[in-house]
C-alpha cells in the first residue's frame, strides 16, 4: 500500500476524487441545508468527480514526465474520453432514465395493483459547470499533491 500513496500521480488522482466527493456534500449542505452523505458515494453533482480525478492525474503526469512524453499524452486522451462521457453520453442516459420513470408511473397508474417499479437514477451525467469545477479542482489538486511531493 505504501508503494501506491508514494506514485505521486495515482495520490494526485485519488485526492482530486476525494476533494471533489467532499465539496459534493459541502455544495449540497450549502444550497440546500441539509447534510446528504449519500453524494459521497453517487454519481453527478457538483463538482465532477470523474473529471476532477482524471485532470489530477493528468496535472501531475504532465509536471513529472512534462507535456512532451508519452504518458502525459496517454493521459491527456483518456481524460478527455472520460470527461466526453461524463457529459455528454451518461447526460444522456440520465435523460432516458427519465422518460422510463415517466412511462413505469403512467403504467403503475393504469394498472393500479400488481405493478411495482423501481425508479431509475436520474442524476448519472454532469453538466458543463460541474465538468468545469471538476477540472478546476483536479488540476489544483494534481498541482498541489506533485508540489508536496
Amino acid at each position: 500500500m505504501e508503494v501506491l500513496l508514494r506514485n505521486t500521480p495515482l495520490a494526485a488522482a485519488f485526492i482530486g476524487f476525494l476533494a471533489a466527493q467532499i465539496l459534493k456534500i459541502l455544495f449540497i449542505l450549502v444550497m440546500e441545508k441539509k447534510l446528504d452523505l449519500h453524494m459521497a458515494l453517487s454519481t453527478g453533482g457538483m463538482p465532477s468527480s470523474h473529471t476532477s480525478t482524471v485532470t489530477a492525474l493528468t496535472t501531475s503526469i504532465g509536471m513529472i514526465q512534462g507535456v512532451y512524453s508519452t504518458f502525459f499524452a496517454v493521459s491527456l486522451v483518456f481524460s478527455i474520453v472520460v470527461i466526453y462521457d461524463a457529459v455528454g453520453i451518461r447526460q444522456a442516459a440520465g435523460k432516458h432514465a427519465e422518460v422510463l420513470n415517466e412511462m413505469t408511473q403512467l403504467i403503475n397508474e393504469i394498472f393500479e395493483h400488481g405493478f411495482k417499479h423501481n425508479d431509475l437514477k436520474t442524476l448519472l451525467g454532469h453538466t458543463y459547470p460541474q465538468v468545469l469545477a471538476g477540472i478546476m479542482v483536479g488540476a489544483a489538486a494534481g498541482a498541489s499533491v506533485t508540489a508536496y511531493f
